[in-house]
């Protein structure tokens, strides 16, 4: 398989991970930062917003990961792939965000 399959598996995992805070925050009603606040990625948006935003990511994710080459849940480097964009934006979002709801101790 050529590798840019791997990119838009890596970033289909990205994606997905992305879209769960939003999807979560916004279903319980909270507000959570997005790219819509005000400043962009540090105020909060509201709930409605954060659903909507969560669930275009997992459009997205969806999009790379089973529209683009031939993603198989039972391919080592398909899943590696896939897994490492959601964890390393997973941690990125995690010291990114932290400092504004206590993450960062």
């Amino acid at each position: 398989m050529p590798s840019p399959h791997y990119v838009a598996y890596f970033f289909g995992g990205a994606f997905l991970a992305n879209a769960l805070p939003h999807i979560v925050s916004g279903s319980m009603g909270r507000a959570f930062q997005s790219p819509f606040a005000k400043p962009p990625g540090q105020g909060l948006s509201s709930s409605t917003v954060n659903v909507l935003w969560g669930f275009l990511n997992a459009v997205l994710g969806y999009l790379l990961l089973c529209q683009v080459g031939d993603f198989d849940t039972r391919s080592a480097p398909d899943i590696i792939a896939a897994g490492l964009g959601a964890l390393l934006l997973s941690l990125f979002l995690a010291r990114s965000f932290g400092r504004f709801n206590g993450g960062n101790v």
